[in-house]
């Protein structure tokens, strides 16, 4: 093995086809798109070198300032929702339930291999105010409060797509949590214990430090994944009702396939770009001043 990873022919040899495969999958669209920025137009209809006229409407534009002012808290809300309620499942996992977990950790995970659209129907059924009620207003009436049309206004809207994101995906960072508070060794949870550490001290002074580091993990994942949310809004509200509920992406994929403005598009594209490189240099930053204090 040594005298592999010695020979740089060997080492050249080993990594030109992942280097390819990586540049004409990443590199390659991401750069092709940037060029696009410069143009308005399609494939169809031919493109239009414009210059810097797409940065300039994309700073105009108040469709792009609805879209990203909901995505960003529509990130910042999901992000708490599912570490915090991951963190807390994967406390219940370790230290509660132990080896019976197995079977909550199933339960709980089983809507993250579920299809988007099957959960998206399933959540419009559940929160429907016509032609009939679904089971969340019918709950209502009966204790007395009137049915709510959840997918007819904004603010519901947002509420219901809050909800159904968080059931579908909490059950994945429960597990990944998990995965890192398993290696917290046992002898100093013990060693902690016969000194006299009850339960808030155990948990503020021993098991959130060193839990830290999966716990940022889960943050890169989380934030990025929903600065990038398409399918579930896509499913659920289509955007709607009206501009309400439209993330970036989903303008971003109108802009481009709805209305052929690629152009636009990759402007668009390149907005979620920057801020998913901005919030994980943020979270880097966090974390290295952390470990430093």
């Amino acid at each position: 093995m040594k005298s592999v990873l010695g020979d740089r022919k060997a080492i050249t040899l080993l990594l030109t086809p992942a280097l390819l495969v990586y540049t004409l999958i990443i590199l390659v669209p991401v750069f092709w798109s940037f060029g696009l920025t410069f143009f308005t137009g399609s494939v169809l209809t031919g493109f239009e070198f414009t210059g810097l006229k797409n940065f300039q409407r994309l700073f105009s534009d108040p469709y792009v300032a609805d879209a990203f002012w909901f995505t960003v808290k529509y990130a910042i809300l999901m992000t708490l929702l599912q570490v915090v309620l991951g963190y807390g499942l994967a406390l219940l996992y370790q230290y509660v339930l132990r080896r019976s977990s197995v079977l909550v950790r199933t339960f709980v995970f089983f809507p993250v291999v579920l299809p988007t659209v099957a959960i998206a129907i399933l959540y419009q059924k559940l929160f429907q105010s016509a032609p009939s009620d679904g089971l969340v207003n019918e709950l209502l009436v009966n204790v007395g409060l009137q049915s709510v049309d959840w997918l007819g206004a904004g603010t519901t809207a947002f509420v219901v797509i809050v909800i159904m994101d968080v059931w579908r995906s909490v059950g994945f960072y429960g597990v990944l949590i998990f995965s890192g508070l398993l290696d917290i060794p046992d002898d100093i949870i013990e060693s902690a214990r016969i000194d006299g550490a009850k339960s808030f001290k155990l948990f503020r002074h021993i098991i959130l430090p060193m839990s830290l580091p999966i716990l940022f993990a889960s943050f890169i994942f989380s934030i990025n994944g929903t600065i990038k949310v398409f399918d579930s809004v896509f499913a659920l509200t289509g955007g709607g009702p009206g501009n309400s509920t439209t993330p970036l992406t989903l303008y971003m994929y109108r802009t481009a396939f709805q209305y052929s403005d690629f152009g636009y598009g990759s402007t668009i594209a390149l907005l979620l770009t920057i801020m998913c490189l901005v919030v994980t240099l943020l979270i880097f930053r966090s974390s290295r001043r952390d470990n430093t204090v």
